[in-house]
């Protein structure tokens, strides 16, 4: 939720290792106020109907963008990292899951009393209410604010906390092996330092984080999600190049 000035040094040393990692030589990095003013430097970037032609049986011809490849790349770390996962002994009766249905979703106290596994307290009470926060509550408000038909494929920097932020929890707890520590560190750099930013071939578009948001809790929320308040006559969200919404 900081909406002090993107640590530019930090977060183009984490895009730039994201890039080197897969086999990209470092890019121009090209800065921007709002997300808004992004948007005439992202021409021929490739949106996720590009990326999904990657993934047909007819793929097009030559090289995966680098969208494509960080997007897989993403994909494998994620699944790695969640895969090592070791529930902790139990301390207390746990609930057996409902055959073909999911967990139920419980306020903590009453997931821990109703003997919700360890693994599904976290994913609930980290993953999913950042999740709440910062996507519904946050960032596709502002895209959908772009009113721009087919926005280019490109990440949230702080407000891609939510899976990030679940994965540190784990790791710290030592609940899941740090075999992939080396690919996931740029991620939390740029959730701490970082906005949004777009990869393309030569150029990365990145995006300075808000200088306001105004949010407020989510009614009836049990795990202090937040949204973006909405008051007439008052700006949700203010970049430092005066576009708002």
């Amino acid at each position: 939720m900081s909406t002090e000035p993107a640590d530019r040094s930090l977060t183009e040393e984490a895009i730039a290792s994201i890039y080197a990692r897969h086999r990209r030589p470092r890019p121009e990095f090209r800065w921007v106020a709002s997300p808004y003013a992004a948007l005439p430097h992202l021409a021929g970037f490739p949106t996720h109907q590009t990326l999904r032609s990657w993934v047909d049986t007819r793929r097009p011809p030559g090289r995966p963008p680098i969208a494509s490849d960080i997007a897989a790349g993403l994909s494998r770390l994620r699944s790695d990292l969640s895969e090592g996962f070791v529930e902790p002994a139990p301390d207390r009766p746990l609930m057996k899951r409902p055959q073909g249905k999911p967990w139920p979703s419980l306020p903590p106290l009453e997931a821990l009393d109703a003997g919700l596994p360890f693994q599904e307290l976290l994913r609930q009470g980290v993953r999913e209410a950042l999740f709440r926060s910062l996507a519904a509550g946050i960032y596709l408000p502002i895209r959908a604010a772009l009113t721009a038909a087919a926005l280019p494929v490109g990440w949230y920097g702080h407000q891609d906390a939510a899976w990030i932020g679940h994965l540190d929890a784990l790791r710290r707890l030592g609940l899941v092996s740090g075999g992939q520590s080396a690919a996931f560190e740029p991620w939390v750099t740029l959730a701490r330092a970082g906005g949004w930013w777009w990869p393309g071939e030569r150029v990365c578009v990145l995006v300075d984080r808000p200088a306001v948001l105004r949010v407020e809790p989510v009614p009836g929320a049990w795990a202090g999600e937040i949204r973006l308040r909405r008051v007439p006559g008052t700006s949700a969200v203010e970049y430092r190049d005066g576009w708002t919404i």
